[in-house]
């Protein structure tokens, strides 16, 4: 039978999104009175993540659930566990849910990776480079990366606490265009409608205001950490980023595909996009920490679009790592441009006035062929 919504016109962000993150709660992919993964409901999502890969689209998933089937493998009690005894279900649970979401996709012939992060990850600027260059790698090769806290090594103090703002950390790191919370609830309320029967659904949300923040409440499920506090802190990541976020009912069937058929859903709208966001945050850093000095034909390049190639540059000032924001300037000194460098002062030092093709046997390693890639760059 034909999928009626693969060929529907696009009629939420999600129908128009290039990149989507998709975040799956622990309540959604293990029943709760046995412990055991809800297989029949994730193979309805599995489904909904080929259809959207088919028809284009990248998909990253964000997947709780490791702690939550552990436990049971390890006997541990109902209830809150200790730092250690969930670390402990975690590693235990982790092997067990990759294992699915491998097993699923690849019988449909979607490679699939597993991903494990911490806060660190998206905090420490090497560190959310390298992560966001391994997942951008995976995105190209057609894998789905499949993510999750790293809760066999994080601390109290060094986690995200929830896989709602790891989510839009997620969707932040890679400019995803949406970002979809799946969840126990079917979008935000006034007030907590388990215990307000005259709350109001909000369908969309433009700005995030302390009266919208005061909306949040506790979570309503027994095997999550979440709840509507942590969804709103998602929210206000990713609209920060350009991309739009939607809380949707997870527990249906094919749970993305009704909301790209207009299921009842909360969307939080971001006033940019992930690329303009970006660019944004660019060109408003105050203090460069460094400069490229570019010669007219660089500047004619950068001037029609393209990147900044080595070859362009004649000389540097000042000292900066790979991540750093820089100046880009002209032979007079006139700054152009602003953009994100792909190298530090001292391998680019190397490799300014050399063709990309040198660039691996002059560093030893094969790095980026731009110092700054367009989509990393801001003309001024």
């Amino acid at each position: 039978m034909s999928d009626p919504a693969a060929n529907a016109p696009a009629r939420t962000p999600l129908g128009s999104a290039r990149r989507v993150v998709v975040k799956v709660g622990s309540a959604l992919l293990v029943d709760a009175t046995t412990g055991r993964l809800n297989r029949t409901w994730l193979e309805t999502l599995v489904e909904d993540v080929v259809r959207l890969r088919r028809a284009g689209r990248e998909v990253i998933l964000v997947s709780s659930g490791a702690i939550a089937l552990g436990r049971r493998h390890l006997g541990l009690p109902k209830g809150a566990l200790r730092l250690d005894e969930s670390q402990a279900a975690a590693a235990v649970g982790q092997i067990r849910l990759a294992h699915a979401y491998k097993e699923m996709l690849e019988e449909r012939e979607i490679p699939v990776a597993q991903v494990l992060l911490t806060l660190e990850d998206s905090e420490q600027r090497r560190r959310y480079l390298n992560a966001r260059a391994t997942l951008s790698e995976l995105l190209a090769r057609g894998a789905v990366p499949v993510i999750n806290e790293n809760d066999t090594v994080a601390t109290a103090e060094i986690r995200y606490g929830d896989n709602d703002r790891l989510a839009a950390r997620v969707a932040q790191m890679v400019s995803a265009d949406c970002l979809v919370l799946l969840s126990d609830i079917d979008g935000l309320y006034t007030a907590d409608p388990n215990r307000n029967p005259a709350a109001e659904f909000i369908p969309v949300v433009h700005a995030i205001t302390a009266e919208i923040e005061a909306m949040g409440s506790g979570s309503a499920s027994d095997v999550g950490r979440g709840g509507m506090v942590t969804k709103i802190a998602a929210a206000k990541i990713a609209v920060a980023a350009g991309c739009h976020m939607c809380i949707s009912a997870g527990a249906h069937l094919h749970p993305v595909r009704r909301i790209e058929q207009g299921a009842r859903c909360t969307w939080f709208v971001p006033t940019d996009t992930p690329v303009a966001a970006r660019k944004q945050w660019i060109s408003g850093t105050l203090k460069p920490a460094g400069a490229l000095v570019i010669d007219d034909g660089a500047l004619r390049a950068l001037e029609s679009g393209k990147s900044l190639l080595p070859a362009g540059v004649t000389r540097l000032a000042g000292r900066f790592d790979r991540g750093d924001t820089v100046s880009v300037v002209t032979q007079a000194g006139r700054e152009v441009a602003r953009g994100i460098s792909a190298y530090s002062d001292a391998d680019a030092a190397r490799i300014i006035g050399r063709r990309t093709a040198e660039i691996e046997g002059i560093l030893g390693f094969r790095g980026r062929d731009e110092l700054i890639h367009r989509d990393d760059l801001v003309l001024q």
